[in-house]
């Protein structure tokens, strides 16, 4: 006993699978949707029992298909394009199963599909991922229908439709329409395919905006492309993108990192030199919505750049910030940075002080530098420091102070501090947040100043 469920292809005996004629030379019964009997009858075996039944009447061919397997007899359950895809392979299948037959060998023969032929008769429209939806509500509850069409819309899909019209069901099509809109360009190129690989073959390519579901009858297929699908003469074409490879080079993820930044912030209202700055720290910490934390007087950063660019120094209150510093970039620019931390003498003057060693080394700092860029990413203690003395002493003029102390004593206070300074330019990130790779990001943007016409118009 043995069933095969053959697909016929999509009419034309070209398309039709050499196993699918094979089998249909060697079958006893022949069971299908009397339409299709025209495109196989020539492979059909002499004294083959033909029988054929209407549309409507799937499951009386499965259980027939059954009868006649119960008989010792080879039968062939026949369906157009391939009989697994909206065809009779399932009912099969599920009635021998509901049934549980021993010995009764199922096979399913592929086919090709109308989605596959329509592809192929367009081109190249399939290059990415794709979806079939019917939109037949004779089986499937027409709310289900709707979500898979939400679905696909959202998902970018290219989306081939089966069962896309008929005398009864005029109007899910121009529901499908409305929908996919939401979601889709009005450019959209779309496809309508009718009785492809047939005498009556007949291709028309519009747009989603344009489609006319009165084009439609129901042997036709529609196939609707994604959002970056594209017309070339008469092919449709969906990229794969092999000629937008993803970025696997450091440099190349870098920058790919800084569009997707710099696209997100574009709109923000503040200079390009701070955008570039929000950028490089966005970069580093991975949280898009940062920018709201970064402040600075104005021009800080390109000040910096050009401190930087005429050989100005640096000074860090810990190693961590210097060596977060690009040392490509403060080599190109000959910038000596300075961290006095773990001077014995800075260690000394914190004991005898009674302050951090990170104070003790900004203390330092200031009596050898009073003119560098200062650069806090840990310590709130050595931010305070500096603003102390930009209050108290007349020499200390630094460049900059890029304040960015991480943490949750005295943090806040130190920046409020640096937030009310007049006399000098900064840079802070407000809160809690900061740390010594934030600061380093802000001088490395400072440095980099100019490649922010890269990304943000001028």
């Amino acid at each position: 006993m043995k069933i095969t469920v053959a697909g016929l292809g999509p009419g034309d005996k070209n398309y039709m699978l050499p196993l699918v004629k094979n089998a249909l030379a060697l079958a006893d019964v022949v069971i299908g949707y009397d339409y299709y009997f025209q495109f196989g009858k020539e492979f059909f075996k002499k004294d083959a029992e033909l029988i054929s039944m209407p549309l409507g009447m799937e499951e009386a061919r499965a259980e027939k298909a059954i009868e006649k397997a119960k008989e010792n007899k080879y039968v062939v359950v026949i369906g157009s394009g391939d009989a697994s895809i909206y065809s009779m392979a399932a009912i099969v299948y599920e009635m021998v199963a509901k049934q549980d037959i021993e010995n009764l060998e199922l096979e399913t023969l592929p086919g090709i599909s109308a989605f596959l032929a329509s592809g192929s008769k367009l081109g190249a429209p399939l290059g990415h991922d794709f979806c079939c939806i019917s939109l037949s509500d004779l089986m499937t509850p027409w709310n289900v229908i709707e979500k898979r069409i939400k679905a696909a819309a959202m998902g970018d899909f290219v989306t081939s439709l089966y069962n896309p019209k008929s005398i009864k069901r005029h109007w899910q099509l121009g529901r499908l329409q409305k929908i996919f809109l939401e979601e889709r360009s009005a450019s959209t190129p779309v496809a309508i395919v009718k009785q492809v690989t047939r005498p009556d073959e007949n291709i028309k390519i519009t747009t989603l905006g344009e489609f006319n579901p009165e084009d439609v009858d129901m042997f036709s297929l529609v196939m609707i492309g994604n959002s970056q699908t594209f017309q070339f003469k008469n092919y449709l074409v969906t990229p794969r993108g092999y000629l937008n490879r993803k970025p696997h080079t450091g440099k190349e993820i870098q920058q790919e990192s800084f569009r997707i930044v710099t696209n997100h912030i574009k709109d923000l209202k503040c200079k390009n030199q701070d955008k570039w700055a929000i950028t490089r720290v966005i970069h580093t910490t991975g949280v898009l919505d940062d920018h709201q934390f970064y402040k600075s007087t104005e021009n800080a950063i390109s000040n910096v750049h050009n401190f930087l660019k005429n050989g100005g120094e640096i000074i860090t209150d810990v190693t961590m910030v210097k060596a977060g510093i690009t040392k490509a970039f403060s080599a190109q620019f000959g910038t000596n940075i300075h961290c006095y931390l773990n001077d014995e003498d800075v260690q000394e003057l914190a004991i005898k002080e009674n302050i951090t060693r990170s104070q003790a080394g900004i203390r330092k700092a200031i009596e050898l530098h009073p003119n560098a860029l200062y650069v806090v990413g840990n310590a709130p203690t050595a931010l305070m420091e500096i603003t102390d003395e930009l209050r108290n002493n007349t020499h200390f003029k630094p460049a900059c102070v890029i304040g960015a102390p991480v943490g949750f004593v005295n943090v806040i206070e130190s920046k409020e501090q640096l937030s009310q300074v007049k006399n000098t330019d900064w840079v802070l990130i407000e809160g809690n947040r900061g740390g010594s790779n934030v600061a380093a990001a802000i001088v490395n943007a400072a440095y980099t100043l100019e490649e922010a016409s890269t990304y943000f118009e001028v």
